[in-house]
């Protein structure tokens, strides 16, 4: 399988470090560099990209705040010299942080992680049939492994190392991270609505400002994910 990858990075030798690194994986194409965000978001728009070598500190708009404009963002991997940045980054499902200076070793591995992310969902070429999409999940809670149908499924609530599951008939804490939960779900039916929150669309009761109501429960809509909410939902954003 071949990853599409782009480099955003505002320093030349930073790039060419990154560029270097690359050419020892055969399965890595580098559709572009650039030294910006606003560069990169031009590029997204006219090739397909698989990977996103980002930096955070550059001029303009910053890796951080470029990647939040991103309604459905590639994988993305952060090379930074500042570390600070990663929490954030990892909120934003960032698939690794490599902190500069980084080791071909190092870099190696993170490139693994996102073939692997990439490789649930890029069809391959001889895929005829498209695979069907399943109706049910599985999720394991206290030595128990429960079944549950997708339409059962009202939201999900990120709680640390741990995700809380809300259906219509129980709640479910298992010990997953969210974005492990997140990638398990169909997106046409699911989507994020807050850093902490995936909620099922067709359970939602209605909508007051940036409160979303399923059944008791008030969910918030965090702002840099309302514009991307309310055009799944077919509503223009006000």
């Amino acid at each position: 399988m071949m990853i599409n990858c782009l480099i955003v990075d505002d320093e030349p030798v930073a790039r060419g470090i990154i560029r270097n690194y690359c050419s020892h994986l055969t399965e890595v194409n580098i559709v572009a560099e650039c030294g910006n965000a606003l560069e990169a978001k031009e590029i997204l728009t006219a090739k397909s990209i698989d990977l996103i070598f980002l930096d955070i500190h550059m001029p303009v708009l910053n890796g951080i705040g470029f990647l939040h404009t991103l309604s459905n963002a590639p994988q993305v991997i952060f090379t930074t010299a500042y570390q600070e940045h990663a929490v954030s980054a990892f909120d934003l499902a960032a698939c690794d942080y490599l902190l500069k200076p980084f080791s071909l070793e190092r870099f190696i591995i993170a490139v693994d992680k996102a073939k692997e992310n990439i490789a649930k969902f890029k069809k391959t070429p001889d895929e005829k049939n498209p695979p069907t999409t399943p109706d049910l999940f599985f999720i394991k809670s206290d030595g128990k492994i429960y079944q549950v149908p997708f339409k059962n499924c009202l939201y999900g609530e990120a709680q640390g190392n741990y995700t809380k599951v809300v259906t219509t008939d129980k709640t479910i804490l298992t010990k997953m991270t969210f974005a492990e939960f997140i990638a398990m779900f169909p997106p046409a039916q699911f989507i994020r609505v807050h850093r902490s929150f995936l909620i099922n669309k067709a359970m939602i009761s209605h909508i007051e400002g940036n409160r979303i109501f399923i059944q008791s429960k008030e969910i918030p809509i965090a702002g840099n994910y309302k514009a991307a909410f309310l055009k799944s939902l077919g509503i223009a954003k006000n």
